[in-house]
């Protein structure tokens, strides 16, 4: 992966885990970059998932794989929370 790849990769993971933290109700005391890393996780998921069902033909711009990308981040987020804030309470 070249060096813009990497750059873009952590650009749309920012992007893609901000939405999906948008969606989820109530506060996340979760870092951020802990939010980046979902999304990019996210974005990769989504991705194949949509490419699975057929929504991502081709190159370019495509809302059905945005959308689905959002969700699965929105699911990561949620996920990460419950078990992030559990962690900080033990301690």
């Amino acid at each position: 992966m070249t060096v813009t790849g990497i750059i873009t990769a952590i650009v749309v993971g920012l992007i893609i885990g901000a939405l999906g933290r948008l969606v989820v109700p109530g506060k996340q005391p979760i870092p951020i970059w802990l939010t980046i890393v979902i999304g990019i996780v996210a974005a990769f998921i989504g991705s194949f998932i949509a490419g699975a069902l057929g929504l991502a033909t081709g190159g370019g711009f495509h809302i059905g794989e945005l959308i689905l990308q959002v969700v699965v981040a929105a699911l990561g987020v949620f996920l990460v929370t419950g078990m992030y804030s559990r962690r900080s309470v033990r301690h």
